[in-house]
């Protein structure tokens, strides 16, 4: 016993977390007291985590060395795994110790690259943008696209202008022309002449020096350019002098964020036409289609608030039955214009229509509508001997002749 009570015989055993986490941490405090570095990144607590072995030993350390950190004035940066599909898995208590907290996520589709966003769950004493915000990683580091708020781009009322689309019988359907900051939807199945319509804005508005920005999903930029071309719409000297942008977009290459974001560069820089073609390939671009709406709705009303003209372009299903839209997006539209086939003397036609102008009065008829090679758009007389045109399923009861000739142009 006498032996025992001695004092070089008694020992004491420490838990391997007591002997290495302390040794690191010292080693820790001593490198920030000596270098005294303005920012710190602590990669990654996981590891830091394994050596502490307790939840207990873990939290009073990392306070420790917040509290030294704070002495030492410097900015630090922790980073940790996301445990589970919930919110961080990390220790409660270690999220209340810090002043700011961001969570990044990864989202693997079906098909095409992942999709990376983050959002701010916390960020003591500063406001910030809550939500949901894509970013990429590229070279050079991190690129974020902040969600667009159309509400921050209020602009004063101003009364409408129309912007004309040098086809009078155009015009007289839209009530004088497109109203500027409003959004006019183009409906019509393959074929009917959605996008050419389109460009017949943009080549006019090219010509009065208005810029213009052409987002194409589903065609190369080339075959537009050259289609356009063939149609008498040649946009090539725009482009090079660049009056006009057309951008060819791959859906499942672009962050639903990064498109919004290219968008807003150009309206800033004095884009004054916008034209997507088409809503089916922006949709494809989603993670879902339950994000379409609500990120388009905020688009659309930013572009408004801006005074742009929107165009935008939606394919139906079907050709010459009835036809159904993938989507719903009428409701966002200040206009609406629905392209269809008609039937007339053993030949297929087009008809178009505007069915909803919510900025003014417009023609409620129905005119012929076709595209010709080096003659462009060509809008005839209304078809008034013509029943159930919009319904897929018209039905003639005039004569040949009230049909709009050809001329020498081929169709």
């Amino acid at each position: 016993i006498e032996q025992l009570l001695r004092p070089e015989a008694q020992t004491t055993v420490f838990h391997p977390s007591e002997v290495d986490l302390n040794k690191v941490s010292k080693l820790l405090m001593d490198e920030v007291s000596k270098t005294r570095p303005a920012r710190i990144v602590f990669d990654s607590l996981s590891e830091f985590r394994l050596l502490a072995e307790t939840a207990l030993r873990y939290r009073r350390e990392l306070l420790n060395l917040k509290q030294h950190f704070a002495e030492c004035g410097s900015t630090v940066l922790l980073l940790d795994d996301k445990m589970d599909r919930g919110l961080i898995g990390t220790d409660p208590h270690v999220l209340s110790l810090s002043h700011g907290v961001i969570e990044m996520e990864q989202l693997s589709p079906d098909y095409g690259t992942s999709r990376r966003r983050l959002r701010v769950l916390k960020l003591r004493g500063l406001k910030f943008r809550e939500g949901y915000h894509d970013y990429i990683i590229e070279t050079g580091g991190l690129r974020v696209f902040p969600r667009l708020v159309a509400a921050e781009h209020h602009a004063k009322s101003r009364p409408p202008k129309h912007v004309s689309s040098g086809i009078k019988e155009l015009d007289d359907l839209f009530g004088g022309g497109l109203d500027r900051g409003t959004a006019t939807l183009i409906l019509g199945a393959a074929g009917t002449g959605k996008s050419t319509l389109a460009l017949q804005y943009v080549k006019r508005m090219a010509l009065n020096g208005e810029p213009g920005l052409i987002y194409a999903f589903d065609e190369a930029r080339a075959i537009l350019l050259g289609r356009a071309k063939a149609l008498g719409l040649d946009l090539e000297e725009h482009v090079e002098s660049g009056v006009v942008t057309v951008q060819q977009v791959d859906p499942a290459e672009l962050a639903p964020g990064e498109f919004v974001t290219r968008i807003r560069k150009q309206v800033d820089g004095g884009c004054k036409v916008v034209v997507i073609d088409s809503l089916n390939g922006y949709l494809n671009a989603m993670p879902g289609e339950k994000y379409l709406n609500n990120q388009l709705h905020e688009l659309v009303s930013y572009l408004n608030h801006k005074g742009v003209v929107t165009i935008l372009i939606l394919a139906q299903h079907g050709l010459l039955a009835a036809a159904e839209a993938p989507v719903d997006l009428s409701y966002l539209s200040d206009t609406v214009v629905s392209l269809r086939y008609f039937e007339a003397a053993g030949e297929v036609k087009q008809s178009v229509a505007v069915v909803k102008k919510r900025s003014g009065p417009h023609e409620k008829t129905i005119r012929e509508f076709k595209l010709e090679r080096g003659q462009g758009v060509r809008v005839g007389q209304p078809l008034r001997e013509f029943r159930g045109v919009l319904s897929g399923m018209p039905v003639f009861r005039g004569a040949a002749e009230e049909i709009m000739p050809a001329t020498d142009g081929k169709e």
